[in-house]
């Protein structure tokens, strides 16, 4: 069948080459011929918008951001830990920033941004945006977009990314999402009811639940223990949430067997030891539908070897092999438990919690971004989480309370600006009191360094000398540490370099030495600091400003 759209655009781009041919000498006619064509030319299929310019971005056309760290809010609370990061500012400029010292080193991203209600919760340029504003989604999409641009850009090759949603932007973000990160890297769409039922709502119909976007790169797996989950529960099957039967005995166990508990092989007559891993994990509607078709295993069950692909048995020989590295896991279901993941209500009541009120409205509770960590760095628990609309600070909390789960190195960096002092009074104070303790919960040791968003005019007189005295934090930020001056020392100049030769008798226990690119060791320096780990301070941080204002680093 012919292509009616493209039949009609073509006849609309020869009708251009005739008038082009009529104005051929006049400019300014030919320009806009031009623009005319681009526009008729451009993509006929997907998400389309109307392009805004934000006031951040204007920001940066005469200004370079940086980053002042805030020395007084500094938390120490971890020796020898790595530091967690708070930047406060637009999000924009922390993006901005991260991309020259993170660029393919996020491995998850957890956001949770404007929902664009009809209650005017998305600020865009300072503005309220209403329902009355024709522009709305226009504008929240420009805002998305270039934020998740550079976003895209941070994710390891092992990264993934979850979107938190409502039903008000939804489709217009996995129209996005697919457009920005691509198609054949979505992973699921996740429903989480986040409250209960409300009978009080329009049409009758209470919209109980969010959605989650999940995006990841090629080497990127999920998978979780099948030991830590709950995938079913039912009042038909309280209690059953392992079944094992014994071949040996020709009985079945209620509970998963422990590491002590021994089989006999009917094979070969061999006695082996039952891993409480080594079992099947089916998630509950798979549950049901295997119930309803008797193939579940349950005491008085005893015909075992006589059913058709059973779904609880004893591991067979070979399966440890077919598993590989999946070997003891089990996939993660999109299906997530209020009792394990959490509603909004408890996402207050956490907060009220570490505050002693209500300080922060519809927090996602700590369960819910807990859980989608632990899903997601099961395989590394060294993991770099970024989260740029931190908000209360519940990603910082998750990553802390799954770190002292499961002994975990889990780093996070939040990104929030400071309306209303929320990143102060809010963000800030919740990563601390949950470090230093609460109430009667004690604290979770861990490190924070407070970053403040700043600006060097590109006017300013010598802007590279101004530049270096940032550079500290973006390596600080880069590598997950502090600059003491002990363990990790800052070498700018050739002095420096000479002070540091004089005085290396009285360093002990250093870790590295951050090097300008401009500093030459000498012979003898080199040969003295050759069991300290080295690193040359990299010209990307500023280099493509500099070059813009004739400066070289």
């Amino acid at each position: 069948m012919a292509n009616l759209s493209q039949q009609k655009r073509q006849r609309m781009l020869e009708f251009l080459q005739t008038i082009r041919e009529e104005h051929k000498d006049d400019d300014d006619v030919l320009i806009a011929l031009g623009e005319i064509e681009s526009e008729l030319n451009a993509k006929k299929y997907g998400l389309v918008w109307e392009q805004h310019e934000e006031a951040v971005d204007v920001q940066m056309q005469d200004n370079i951001p940086v980053f002042s760290e805030c020395i007084e809010k500094e938390i120490s609370g971890a020796p020898n830990g790595g530091y967690n990061f708070l930047l406060e500012g637009d999000n924009l400029h922390s993006l901005h920033l991260l991309e020259k010292t993170h660029a393919k080193k996020i491995d998850i991203i957890y956001i949770d941004p404007p929902y664009n209600t009809k209650n005017k919760d998305f600020v865009y340029d300072d503005c309220k945006i209403g329902e009355d504003d024709g522009y709305k989604h226009s504008k929240w999409l420009s805002f998305m977009s270039e934020r998740l641009i550079i976003a895209d850009k941070l994710l390891s090759p092992v990264g993934c990314m979850f979107i938190s949603i409502d039903d008000n932007e939804q489709a217009a973000l996995k129209l996005l999402c697919d457009e920005i990160l691509g198609e054949n890297r979505f992973v699921a769409n996740i429903p989480w009811r986040k409250r209960t039922a409300k009978s009080d709502v329009p049409y009758g119909i209470s919209q109980d639940c969010e959605t989650i976007l999940c995006y990841a790169n090629a080497e990127y797996k999920a998978a979780i223990k099948g030991k830590e989950r709950k995938y079913y529960e039912s009042e038909d099957f309280s209690g059953r949430l392992w079944r094992f039967h014994d071949l040996t005995t020709q009985r079945t166990i209620d509970e998963r067997p422990n590491s002590n508990y021994t089989m006999v092989n009917p094979k070969n007559g061999e006695e082996f030891p039952v891993n409480p891993l080594r079992c099947w994990a089916i998630t509950r509607d798979t549950f049901q539908k295997y119930y309803d078709e008797n193939r579940v295993i349950f005491p008085g069950d005893y015909d075992f070897l006589k059913i058709s692909k059973p779904v609880l048995r004893y591991w067979k020989e070979d399966d440890e092999k077919k598993a590989g590295t999946d070997f003891g896991l089990v996939a993660a279901s999109t299906y997530l438990p209020s009792d394990i993941v959490g509603m909004t209500q408890d996402g207050t009541k956490e907060i009220t919690a570490l505050f002693g009120k209500k300080i922060f409205s519809y927090p996602k509770p700590t369960g819910l971004i807990r859980y989608l960590l632990d899903v997601s760095s099961v395989r590394n628990k060294d993991a770099i989480i970024l989260d740029f609309f931190a908000g209360s600070g519940t990603t910082g909390q998750a990553v802390m309370e799954l770190n002292q789960k499961d002994g975990g190195h889990r780093r996070f960096i939040l990104c929030t600006n400071n309306e209303n002092n929320i990143c102060e009074e809010v963000t800030y104070e919740r990563i601390k009191r949950v470090i230093g303790g609460y109430g009667d919960v004690p604290g979770i040791p861990a490190n924070l360094k407070y970053y403040r968003t700043e600006f060097v005019p590109k006017a300013t007189d010598d802007v590279s000398e101004v530049l270096l005295s940032h550079v500290a934090e973006m390596i600080q930020l880069e590598h997950g540490i502090k600059i003491d001056g002990s363990e990790y020392i800052l070498v700018m100049s050739d002095d420096e370099a000479d002070e540091l030769e004089q005085h290396w008798h009285e360093h002990q226990g250093v870790k590295a030495l951050y090097i300008s690119k401009n500093v030459l060791f000498t012979t003898g320096q080199n040969a003295l600091f050759s069991d300290v780990e080295m690193h040359i301070i990299p010209d990307n941080y500023f280099k493509f400003e500099l070059q813009e204002v004739g400066e070289t680093w």
